[in-house]
């Protein structure tokens, strides 16, 4: 028997960029060195492995963000405990867009996500850094 999935991947990313704001390269590249923001990276360490990060950018991996929001969480990060904007970034756009999302619907607030993900970023020559 084959499972019926009711709402593919395409659709709830398409349902999470309705409701999250998505800023451009050129806006998040603008950003990197603010304390007003947080760019949060959603990669796998097997991703982040391979190179590079937005300069600053806080690793947390994607299966662990809900965890790590939540206060109540023995896995919760004091990072997520700020009164800044959250930027979410992936490698194409999609877990940032479900991030965004769940990260709002769980009340942090406010959270964006960069059109494109790294993969836009590296291909606009914006800035990296090494991850060691």
């Amino acid at each position: 028997m084959t499972q019926n999935i009711t709402k593919g991947v395409k659709m709830m990313v398409a349902e999470a960029n309705e409701q999250v704001l998505t800023i451009s390269i050129d806006e998040a590249r603008n950003l990197i060195d603010s304390d007003n923001h947080v760019i949060v990276d959603l990669r796998d360490f097997r991703e982040l492995k391979r190179g590079s990060k937005i300069p600053g950018a806080f690793s947390c991996p994607r299966g662990m963000l809900e965890f790590w929001i939540d206060p109540a969480s023995p896995y919760h990060k004091e990072i997520f405990n700020q009164n800044k904007t959250y930027v979410f970034y992936c490698a194409s756009a999609w877990r940032s867009a479900l991030a965004a999302k769940v990260a709002q619907e769980m009340g942090l607030k406010p959270v964006c996500h960069i059109e494109g993900g790294f993969s836009a970023w590296q291909k606009a020559e914006a800035p990296i850094e090494t991850v060691e």
